[in-house]
């Protein structure tokens, strides 16, 4: 089912008068082309960002998906991409950014759910540089199409790398910078001596490697799978890939992909925890790299600089114990790091000193997706797919509570002003609306 708001413009003889008319609210445009924004922190420039919504209050369109999924749709231009379950099938679906299908390709016939209602293997979400797309699935599948749905190339990670040993699936999404594309493969069968990790750099025109290299730590059990995605940090030759996962973050050129630096200590010290496996992914923002970990372990502030082994350097600023967020990932904004908790707390520290600022309840529900940051407003959406609305800055005050009345573990996309819900059933389109006087004398 797809349904939309359409706005006309008022006829001459009414513009006579002080008329109402519908418009929408200026934005600065910006696409979402990453799960995490445009600079892969999930911060948007993005103004006029709807703040109160409902199942008929600022909804632009609603379109039915087949099936759920947790990954982020993505929007480049007036297009939408998202990857989807559909029974046992995995899929990547184009939309036009006024809700219609284009098309739909198969990227697996193996879906897997994962305990329950937790997830499925579409967790991964597509990313997209000019004209090219990339999606993988939770079996390894990797793809790149056109933004027309044409195939270009298609790897099995499995057969090119070996075969994936991780409990629920291959979930880290591939980024893409200057036409290559970079993978974190980071699991383990759970032997401290063996070693399966490893990060890999791929042509994006044709899927051919340019390096790979092996990711070594000493982790052991469950704590070598990671769910989390590597996330770029710099510009120009100082670029860095930051990996994340296997009880360390390690830095690579993106050149050649050779080590630069890593930060151990993220399985707390004392009794080695073997399921410290790592979902959350770090955050960048300004001059610095947030760091989490898992269940309740610590939150470390990152300054770059870094040369080899850094974990009792000086590029550690700050470290928090027990505040990590174990699922959603970490937040840096206008000198500020968010923190939203599984529980829907909410904290904010000083980027600088890693003071706790406070620590806020929203909305007491499972939160699983990623808050996301536009026009000076957090977004945090719960499992039950209430979206909370809160004000950035070091006041906290919920602005609104919005229910579509159906459930979520997507984060959101905001592009050119819009906001991307993805709920189990439905992508939404969500824009806030205004009535204004139409000015006298004017209109056609």
């Amino acid at each position: 089912m797809r349904y939309r708001v359409r706005v006309r413009r008022p006829p001459t003889l009414v513009a006579m008068f002080a008329s109402l008319v519908l418009v929408a609210t200026n934005s600065i445009a910006e696409d979402w082309p990453h799960w995490r924004g445009p600079h892969q922190n999930g911060v948007s420039t993005s103004t006029g960002v709807a703040r109160v919504w409902g199942p008929e209050k600022n909804v632009l369109w609603r379109t039915e998906l087949p099936g759920p999924a947790g990954s982020t749709p993505i929007v480049a231009g007036d297009r939408i991409f998202l990857t989807t379950a559909d029974g046992e099938e995995l899929l990547l679906l184009g939309f036009s950014t006024d809700g219609e299908e284009l098309w739909r390709r198969t990227l697996s016939d193996k879906n897997k759910k994962i305990r329950g209602d937790e997830g499925n293997y579409a967790s991964a979400s597509p990313s997209i540089e000019g004209d090219l797309l990339v999606a993988a699935s939770g079996d390894g599948q990797l793809a790149c199409y056109r933004t027309t749905g044409e195939p270009v190339w298609r790897v099995d990670l499995q057969e090119r790398y070996g075969e994936l040993n991780i409990f629920f699936g291959y979930t880290s999404t591939p980024i893409i910078r200057d036409g290559r594309v970079y993978l974190q493969i980071i699991h383990g069968d759970g032997e401290a001596d063996t070693n399966e990790a490893r990060v890999a750099c791929l042509d994006l025109n044709d899927g051919e490697e340019i390096w790979s290299t092996e990711r070594r730590t000493g982790a052991r059990g469950e704590s070598e799978h990671s769910y989390a995605s590597p996330v770029f940090f710099g510009s120009g030759l100082d670029a860095l890939l930051l990996t994340h996962g296997a009880d360390h973050t390690i830095a690579y050129d993106l050149v050649e992909g050779k080590e630069v630096w890593r930060l151990g200590g993220l399985n707390p010290p004392g009794t080695y925890h073997s399921s410290f496996r790592f979902v959350a992914s770090p955050a960048v923002g300004g001059n610095l790299i947030v760091i989490p970990t898992a269940k309740r372990g610590p939150v470390f502030g990152v300054l770059p600089g870094g040369i080899g082994a850094i974990t009792n350097s000086d590029r550690v600023l700050w470290k928090l114990l027990g505040r990590t967020p174990d699922i959603p990932s970490p937040i840096v904004a206008d000198g500020y790091v968010y923190l939203c908790g599984e529980d829907g707390a909410l904290s904010c520290i000083d980027a600088q000193t890693g003071e706790v600022i406070y620590r806020r309840r929203t909305e007491s529900d499972r939160h699983r997706a990623s808050p996301v940051v536009a026009d000076g407003k957090i977004y945090l959406t719960s499992r039950r797919g209430v979206v909370t609305v809160a004000r950035t800055g070091p006041d906290f005050e919920i602005l609104a509570k919005n229910d579509l009345g159906e459930p979520m573990a997507s984060s959101p996309a905001i592009a050119n002003g819009v906001l991307y819900l993805r709920t189990e059933n439905a992508l939404y389109a969500i824009k806030e609306v205004t009535f204004t006087p139409y000015p006298l004398g004017q209109g056609s």
